[in-house]
């Protein structure tokens, strides 16, 4: 399926903009497959021993990011459309190229940087790209100091050099920060030659994620003593074990699909499991507080036009589907607060000012108030100006959903973010109804 873009120079640069014309989306969509339980079911294969073997995939950026590292690894991995056949490293991480990129996935990096340094493979580099370069690695910087794992940065950013080993030990880990750092010691601690112990400072957010890392390490064989999410307790010398595996759809991204089928006509969203253990379900259970009417199968999901109301939206344990959530409540009768956000400032972009500022040009009502949005709904957008997406691909395909609200066409410059996480989303986005003209 083609459209029409245009890129434009941008500092030196180039950004692609899609102009949209405002209508209804409907239709069946086929949801892509969940991208957290795919960097996960890829890492966990790669340090089995045997074959694994990992399908529906989709390899967008971040997942194609992950797959190459996992290959420097010392993993032999046969990449196909939608799957991967992995012949694990046996635990044992020997790395081919100390240059490691980890482009703008914040997963990857903090999923692996601990994992490289299993082997004394000399000195590391770990470098991103775009708003990764300045997203906060001091959780691992604290047990750096601890184990006696030289470290340099410049200034806190990107790139990381490394040199040293990861021991057992007790790890403090703060509960309100990214669980992704807890993420990458789970994956790490069982390779180690001795037990191991994390401890949970404070309230731990994003439950939902560790429950995907405990549910894949399980499938792996790998054994973790969770002490009711205030502790776990890892035995070293373990051996992850091969697996097959089929990666379900995304619930972070059928919340954009769920929110079109609200605002417009009726959408089929398929590949989404109802027992699933993602945080992001969390949005279901939202948009049916606000009024949604939904019909809830097995594997599948059917949103109908709704009428919806504001409510209070905490956003702690599911921070992906905000950008979405927000897009909804902005035309939602009266007024939702979207609380405990601080999480959506160190994404992509700061998602709390980029999604205020752009609905803001459509003619949306938010306001910031500190963490947290405030929002007075509106019937309508007015639309007929240009939108930027941030380079963050939450932020472009909310602005293409708040498009079918608008009652003036919409440019949005940065429509190629979506490839991070989404690579067919605007060919998905046509497939639905939307209309993609001339800019």
């Amino acid at each position: 399926m083609s459209f029409c873009i245009k890129q434009i120079n941008n500092n030196g640069g180039c950004k692609v903009e899609i102009k949209i014309i405002p209508t209804k989306l409907n239709g069946e969509i086929g949801i892509p497959p969940s991208k957290s339980y795919s960097h996960r079911a890829i890492i966990a294969a790669a340090l089995a021993s045997g074959e694994s073997n990992i399908e529906n995939l989709n390899f967008s950026i971040d997942i194609q990011t992950t797959t190459d590292i996992m290959k420097n690894f010392g993993a032999v991995i046969e990449q196909g459309e939608n799957f991967l056949k992995i012949k694990g490293n046996s635990g044992k991480v020997v790395i081919e190229n100390n240059y490691i990129q980890c482009n703008e996935s914040g997963s990857t990096i903090r999923f692996i940087i601990p994992l490289a340094l299993t082997q004394d493979n000399g000195q590391l580099t770990i470098d991103g790209k775009g708003k990764l370069v300045e997203r906060p690695l001091e959780t691992y910087y604290k047990i750096f100091d601890k184990l006696g794992i030289d470290y340099k940065t410049t200034n806190g950013k990107l790139p990381l050099y490394l040199e040293g080993k990861f021991k057992p030990d007790t790890f403090e880990v703060e509960g309100n920060i990214s669980s992704q750092f807890i993420t990458g010691l789970l994956y790490t601690l069982p390779l180690l030659d001795g037990d191991s112990k994390i401890i949970i400072k404070n309230n731990l957010e994003s439950k939902g994620y560790i429950d995907l890392t405990l549910e894949i390490l399980k499938l792996a064989g790998i054994e973790i003593i969770n002490n009711e999410y205030k502790s776990f307790d890892i035995k070293g010398n373990q051996k992850y074990k091969s697996f097959d595996y089929t990666v379900e759809g995304d619930y972070s991204q059928v919340a954009f699909w769920i929110v079109a089928g609200i605002l417009g006509e009726e959408v089929n969203c398929k590949n989404i499991y109802k027992d699933s253990l993602q945080g992001d379900k969390e949005v279901i259970e939202i948009v049916q507080r606000m009024g949604a009417k939904l019909e809830i199968n097995d594997k599948s999901v059917k949103v109908f036009p709704s009428e919806t109301k504001g409510t209070v939206i905490d956003i702690s344990q599911c921070p992906d589907i905000g950008p979405a959530l927000t897009v909804l409540a902005a035309l939602s009768e009266g007024e939702t607060r979207i609380i405990n956000a601080e999480r959506l400032r160190i994404k992509e972009s700061d998602r709390i000012t980029s999604i205020k500022t752009e609905l803001n040009k459509l003619g949306a009502k938010i306001e910031e108030d500190g963490d947290s949005l405030i929002i007075q709904g509106v019937k309508e957008f007015e639309g007929g100006v240009t939108v930027d997406s941030w380079n963050d691909h939450r932020i472009a395909m909310s602005l293409a959903i708040a498009s079918s609200k608008c009652k003036y066409p919409i440019i949005i410059t940065g429509a190629s973010a979506v490839r991070k996480s989404y690579p067919n989303f605007w060919n998905d986005f046509v497939s639905m109804g939307g209309k993609i003209g001339e800019v």
